[in-house]
């Protein structure tokens, strides 16, 4: 292996050796990750999948003689024939490519989003299958090396400069990696700042993601395929707040919008690790620079709560309760306020020597 190992002593990561070991057994065990079926208009929950479709649910008819439909299904047929193209020719497009082969008769990108997503899940087909790319904006650095489908060898490296999430994550083969865990990164501005300060280095070898808020699907479908190739420990850094609450749940278990596709994008296995509510009190973290919950925030978080897969999960329940009770928030940057470098010197090691996960 060309990597050279620059991180702490082999002891150091010892706690999420054994979370390994458990993933691993596990997994070895019956618990992996089932295929589901069904429709895109209703979902059920499943501990090993996450959010996926049900077989019975309400559905919505297209048909060509229908004057409120008719439009629709002539544009159901236009993607349909320039997909049947893509497909013979063995090349891609873009959902945006697509848009803009007419862009008056399709009004606005969502049409076409909204189409595909119908397509996709009329047909029971990953959208990859359709030979439809999404345009990526998520970032990866770390000890991962991979190549392209065109050839193109890719070496992240734990500098302070990312590589773009590729566009086509079907078609990348050859990683090689020797990370000891894969840490999900919610914001950008969080992931720039790791960065900089070296924490790739220092806790190498380890990978490191982000989605820059809402992951797009690219960005998704890469974290899926490190955990199915490697099955390294998945941890998740967001804000201690309903909506990187949000963001995790979309990694571990997915979104209904999403849910005829979910075997192909959960990560069930992903670990919260920071930033916790129970944290904010723990670490003295000043008052002032917390934030109250918002309306918004308050059904948002109620919203979550009734999640079937909560059920699952005793203790996101007890810190997201923890949340709901004091009434704030906060974000991952109220850390700076103990010092400038404590998320990256100190409160991420911490978790990762000690098992400061749930």
């Amino acid at each position: 292996m060309a990597f050279a190992p620059m991180g702490p002593e082999a002891s150091f990561f010892a706690v999420v050796d054994r979370h390994k070991a458990s993933l691993l057994a596990t997994l070895s065990g019956g618990g992996g990750e089932p295929a589901g079926g069904g429709t895109r208009l209703a979902s059920r929950f499943e501990d090993s999948v996450g959010l996926q479709m049900v077989s019975h649910c309400t559905t919505r008819k297209i048909k060509s003689d229908s004057p409120k439909s008719v439009k629709n299904f002539a544009l159901i047929l236009k993607i349909l024939s320039m997909i049947y193209k893509l497909v013979q020719s063995n090349t891609y497009a873009t959902k945006r490519d697509i848009y803009y082969t007419d862009s008056q008769l399709f009004g606005n990108q969502t049409v076409v989003d909204n189409i595909i997503n119908d397509i996709s899940c009329m047909l029971k087909v990953p959208r990859m299958s359709l030979h439809i790319l999404s345009t990526s904006k998520g970032l990866i650095a770390g000890n991962l090396r991979y190549m392209e489908e065109d050839g193109t060898r890719v070496h992240c490296t734990c500098g302070s400069t990312a590589v773009a999430v590729p566009s086509n994550i079907q078609g990348i083969q050859n990683l090689i990696t020797d990370a000891k865990f894969l840490l999900i990164v919610e914001k950008d501005a969080t992931f720039q700042r790791l960065l900089d300060d070296n924490f790739c280095n220092r806790m190498s070898p380890c990978i490191m993601v982000t989605g820059k808020g809402v992951p797009d699907l690219n960005t998704r479908l890469l974290v899926k395929k490190l955990w199915d190739t490697f099955h390294i420990p998945v941890f998740a850094l967001v804000d201690a707040d309903p909506h990187g609450i949000e963001i995790m749940c979309i990694y571990k278990y997915g979104s209904k919008a999403m849910s005829f596709e979910a075997h192909n994008l959960t990560v069930p296995a992903i670990r919260w690790l920071g930033l916790l509510p129970s944290d904010i009190k723990r670490l003295n973290i000043p008052r002032d620079t917390l934030i109250p919950l918002t309306k918004r925030d308050q059904m948002k978080l109620d919203s979550v709560l009734k999640r079937p897969y909560i059920t699952c999960q005793p203790f996101w329940r007890k810190e997201m309760e923890i949340m709901a009770d004091s009434k704030v928030k906060a974000e991952i940057q109220a850390l700076t306020f103990l010092s400038s470098d404590y998320l990256s010197r100190v409160y991420l090691p911490n978790k990762l020597k000690f098992g400061g996960w749930i």
